[in-house]
């Protein structure tokens, strides 16, 4: 039997000298001595190799990471379809690892697969950055142009995914196995620095930058094709000095052809009188080493426990998904710094640098000093239970944006809140209903909308309300499905009220409505009272003008709204999502600015002006990289086929992990790992018993 031949790299974890076959002799080159690194044992040439793959991921990265906004505002897709979209393209990304992988093993070898699938990395952002234009073309061309880009994008990411890191790998000389670690230590954190550092700059890019009169999405994604081009230009730099070996034949490829071949031999001889084998991967043995066979068998005892793998990646990859949908609807104000929804993604790769100091060096060593054998099984299902917990939060805090959300009603139904401008306490009873049982305080924001059965589809409203001792009666007329404010105020000490009607549905593009109310002005000083109400995807604004002279107000570059003097309310309006600290307010007597604060995304706000107040590893590694893929299935198919409220959803992900995490720990318990020589050294001892059972067997075309 031929030894076996290993390589040290990092795409493949096995590879081997066929039963029967011999290298040829005189046919290798001599092998060029690469330049080293000041003196050390470092090729020169994993120079240009790191930097490639932190633009590289710097790219993939800082696109994806703003992509579910891209088409929930500018493609204007639900979130149903723009999780499944997300997903979908997250998917591919790790499908087409595998037709990477044949080319660079079969046909072109590594550098000219990562040279020519870059290529196509390279057209897939630029037409996917044309496509974020608004003024190319209409609906359907940006549809097109996105979803050609974005295939592109897949096919380029995916297809040197399994690549560069055993390009990498392929630049050390054999004996220098310590230095070619460190150097796959290097290259994870370049992937984390790349990551981290886009999905923190593209987000700003999109949201702070206007361009073509909203958020800028051709910026966010014309600078990571900037990155990629700057990827590809430097890996190309350093083709001088790169040790380049040749396509060696695909291992993947012949686990798959050895698999097959043993399903297909043992369904072939199922008769009684043909001896059973230990192990169902045997029956390849007449064409396929025993090297191989024994090394196959270890693989698949791996991929065994990969089979649960999917549904942690299913929650794991929501971040860009759910996760930032929810964050769309939440208050991102951190005292001054405003994170973008999209840009909470960065937190992952800057915890998973954080988290591999502390593990490394603080929980991993005291655990093993108390003698606990935390073994790589354990890890992996304690990060399931983590990622379960994970989800169960996110469904509570998805039940609170619910308490505070913008009431729907229902047919019969209506909904009213008290907003209280006069300058002392007031009290509301309004007939038939028991509602406002405490006392409504000045220029305070409501906690909730109080709901109104009604009778039919209107009906009349009798109010009494109680200030400073005198009672104040008012009738209005509400109608059902509908949701309202009643302004209650004092002129010449006479209490006065208002019922304005508040916006029924969402607005679209996912931006804010703004309406605006004013009170008498005492010499230039004017104050702002908001009041804040959530909603889904919306960022919605009125004012109501409680001066007694009409306003016009300017928010940036946008002359806003006239508003009628004594109380006058102005219809809600949309803005784009960001601070508003210098909005320009102008009377007929003068003019003066309002220092508004963040309108956030997800809310809608009452802004009332008022008097100022004081106050093989290649074959384990595409197992790996699809149980990613299935894992995006996974939350595509959800998405889709079984639509229901999101907290709901976050709950059944959690139950899922749950469940598998239980499965996994039990297969966990049941896997027993095995030395590669130890396995070797039995299965050479059963040759020869083995082979004494072949004769009469049922094989055609096979190679003994």
């Amino acid at each position: 039997m031929n030894l076996l031949g290993r390589r040290q790299s990092k795409e493949t974890l096995f590879t081997f000298i066929s039963a029967g076959d011999n290298p040829s002799k005189g046919v290798c080159p001599p092998e060029k001595k690469s330049l080293k690194v000041c003196g050390t044992n470092y090729p020169l040439s994993i120079a240009f190799i790191v930097v490639n793959e932190f633009c590289e991921r710097f790219s993939y990265y800082g696109m994806k990471a703003v992509l579910t906004l891209y088409f929930l505002y500018f493609l204007h897709w639900d979130e149903n379809t723009s999780t499944s979209v997300y997903h979908a393209f997250s998917s591919l990304c790790y499908f087409t690892p595998v037709i990477g992988a044949f080319m660079a093993d079969s046909w072109l070898g590594k550098y000219k697969t990562i040279i020519y699938l870059s290529i196509v990395y390279v057209i897939g952002h630029v037409i996917k950055s044309v496509g974020a234009i608004p003024s190319v073309g209409n609906q359907i061309v940006h549809v097109v142009l996105s979803m050609t880009g974005l295939t592109l994008i897949a096919l380029g990411t995916g297809g040197i995914k399994p690549c560069v890191a055993a390009f990498g790998g392929d630049q050390f000389e054999e004996e220098h196995a310590q230095e070619r670690s460190k150097f796959f230590s290097v290259f994870y954190l370049s992937i984390n620095a790349g990551g981290l550092i886009s999905t923190f700059i593209t987000p700003v890019l999109r949201g702070n930058m206007e361009c073509f009169g909203g958020d800028c999405y051709a910026l966010a994604f014309g600078v990571p094709a900037a990155l990629m081009v700057i990827a590809l230009v430097v890996f190309i730099a350093g083709n001088g000095i790169y040790k380049k070996t040749p396509p060696e034949g695909n291992i993947l490829l012949k686990v798959c052809k050895c698999i097959g071949f043993a399903v297909t031999n043992r369904i072939k001889n199922r008769s009684q009188h043909i001896p059973k084998r230990e192990h169902w991967l045997d029956w390849a043995s007449e064409k396929y080493s025993n090297q191989l066979i024994t090394e196959v068998k270890m693989v698949t005892r791996v991929l065994f426990l990969f089979i649960p793998l999917p549904m942690f990646w299913a929650l794991f990859d929501q971040q860009g998904s759910r996760w930032t949908l929810q964050a769309t609807k939440m208050n991102a104000d951190f005292g001054g710094f405003v994170l973008q929804p999209d840009q909470m993604q960065f937190l992952n790769p800057l915890l998973i640098l954080v988290f591999i100091l502390v593990f490394d060096f603080g929980l991993y060593p005291v655990i093993n000093l108390c003698k606990f054998n935390f073994t790589p099984i354990k890890k992996m299902a304690t990060g399931m239970i983590l990622a379960g917990l994970a989800f169960a939060v996110a469904a509570v805090v998805e039940l609170k944006i619910k308490e505070n959300a913008m009431p729907t009603p229902a047919p019969k139904e209506s909904y009213i809140q008290v907003l209280n401008l006069a300058d002392n306490d007031i009290e509301v009873a309004i007939q038939d209903y028991d509602l406002f049982r405490q006392p409504v305080k000045p220029f305070h924001d409501p906690a909730d909308y109080s709901k109104l059965i009604l009778r039919g589809d209107q009906q009349s409203l009798h109010l009494k309300i109680q200030y400073q001792g005198s009672s104040f009666i008012f009738n209005y007329i509400v109608q059902e499905k509908s949701v309202y404010s009643l302004i209650v105020y004092v002129v010449e000490r006479s209490l006065r009220s208002h019922l304005i009607k508040d916006m029924g549905g969402k607005p679209s593009e996912g931006m804010s409505a703004v309406r605006h109310c004013s009170d008498v002005a005492a010499a230039n000083t004017i104050a702002t009272y908001n009041v804040k109400r959530l909603w889904e995807k919306a960022l919605l604004v009125r004012f109501i003008n409680t001066l007694d002279l009409d306003v016009n107000i300017t928010l940036g570059n946008e002359n806003f709204v006239s508003i009628n003097k004594s109380y006058g309310v102005s219809s809600y309006r949309t803005l784009a999502r960001g601070r508003y600290n210098n909005v320009k307010c102008r009377t007929e007597a003068e003019e003066f600015f309002l220092h508004l604060g963040l309108f956030d995304f997800g809310a809608s706000y009452t802004v009332v002006l008022t008097n100022a107040p004081v106050s093989m590893k290649s074959v384990l590694q595409a197992g790996w990289l699809l149980t990613v893929a299935f894992g995006n299935v996974i939350v595509l198919v959800v998405a889709q086929a079984a639509p229901m409220q999101q907290w709901i959803e976050f709950v059944l992900f959690a139950a899922l992990l749950f469940i598998v995490f239980v499965i996994f720990s039990i297969m966990g318990y049941f896997y027993i790992g095995m030395d590669p020589e130890e396995l070797v050294d039995r299965e050479n001892k059963q040759e020869t018993s083995s082979s004494k059972n072949m004769i009469g067997l049922v094989v055609k075309k096979t190679e003994l």
